[in-house]
């Protein structure tokens, strides 16, 4: 343990050199060529150590698989979880850049979820290094887009999971505290559109049928989907419609986002979505959406590997705890598919997609030798 503790120690100042690196390198999602300059950077990075695989993520850009490692058994993966992408546009780091001050590294993306990254790469580098060979293939999966849903990676994520035997993800712990993640609520969406009828709203106001109007009233129905006591949160965050004030709307459409902590809550939703009825019968409504992420449930694998982290994370002079969470990560995926799942186990600090984002620097050794361990162990 102290070895391990020793190596990450002594290679600190290179590994915030690598988040910097990769802090620099700004890989807004969409922009594919930025993703790409990202992907090259950590492949040159980890070469010497891994076995770097490209997957081809059309327009997002490229997901990149790098293989640590021959395992000692035949049988046998753990895999862990990363993104490429972050939620900031090209130009950020003008008004952000990357420093470092007052006890912590800021900068767009350091914690959501370049850190990680980082030290998953040098807890690599120890074990390999230390000659402490895992048990287990290890293999870092990251994806070109996850802040955007994950719509072209998520088949290959569900694929490399289905292989393992457990899966650790990279994305920021809880709280200044970093608490592990072991639930994370199902995120979805529904998108709600009304065709009315138009009219001259002063000339033929009786002949129209508001789509505007209507919508509202199945909005009211919607809000009173959610249910806080069971963690189910609906939210109408988007509405558009009508053309004119003196015409009344031929068209309206709202943008719903659904949170539930459990399968079977989004599948009841879901359900209700499509069950709803134009109040003016004058009315069409179309529904479409569904849950996008599964939620993260707190199976008892989970549950186990969670307590294997507490104790290594003990053994290591820390203390941790989990948490439950109502953002989705690609963790959601792996977990839905039954395969012990742990989130949380990158960056400790705070303001994740906002200007105050940063990472607490007494938190990376303890972090990336957590991570360390826990390859080794599992």
């Amino acid at each position: 343990m102290n070895s391990i503790l020793d190596f990450v120690s002594s290679r600190k100042p290179r590994i915030v050199d690598f988040i910097g690196e990769m802090v620099e390198c700004e890989s807004p999602s969409g922009d594919a060529r930025a993703i790409r300059r990202l992907a090259d950077l950590i492949g040159s990075r980890l070469k010497d150590l891994a076995r770097v695989r490209v997957f081809d993520g059309g327009s997002w850009g490229p997901h990149l698989r790098c293989d640590f490692f021959a395992a000692r058994r035949r049988r046998g993966r753990i895999l862990a979880l990363g993104h490429l992408d972050t939620v900031w546009p090209a130009g950020t780091l003008e008004r952000m850049p990357f420093r470092e001050k007052d006890g912590r590294l800021w900068g767009p993306g350091v914690l959501d979820m370049k850190s990680g990254i980082a030290f998953f790469a040098f807890a690599m580098r120890a074990l390999a290094e230390l000659g402490r060979r895992p048990g287990r293939r290890v293999s870092l999966l990251l994806n070109a887009d996850e802040e955007v849903g994950s719509p072209s990676s998520r088949p290959l994520t569900e694929r490399e999971a289905r292989s393992s035997d457990a899966v650790l993800v990279l994305e920021p712990g809880t709280g200044l505290e970093g608490r592990l993640k072991t639930a994370r609520k199902g995120v979805g969406g529904f998108v709600i559109e009304v065709t009315g009828r138009a009219s001259h709203a002063g000339v033929d106001f009786a002949a129209g049928s508001s789509a505007i109007h209507e919508l509202a009233a199945q909005v009211r129905t919607i809000i009173g989907f959610t249910r806080i006591d069971r963690g189910i949160t609906v939210n109408v965050g988007l509405i558009s419609g009508g053309s004119r004030t003196n015409v009344v709307a031929e068209s309206a459409r709202a943008e719903v986002d659904i949170r539930v902590p459990r399968l079977r809550d989004g599948a009841a939703l879901e359900k209700k979505f499509h069950r709803l009825r134009p109040a003016d019968p004058r009315c069409r409504i179309t529904v479409a959406g569904g849950l996008n992420r599964p939620p993260m449930e707190r199976t008892a694998g989970v549950r186990r590997l969670f307590g294997v982290a507490r104790r290594l994370a003990l053994e290591l002079g820390v203390e941790i705890a989990e948490s439950s969470t109502g953002g989705g990560s690609d963790g959601n995926f792996t977990a839905a598919l039954g395969v012990p799942t742990l989130d949380g186990l990158g960056g400790v600090g705070e303001g994740a997609h906002a200007l105050h984002e940063s990472i607490l620097l007494d938190r990376i050794v303890d972090r990336t030798a957590l991570l360390a361990r826990l390859v080794e162990t599992v």
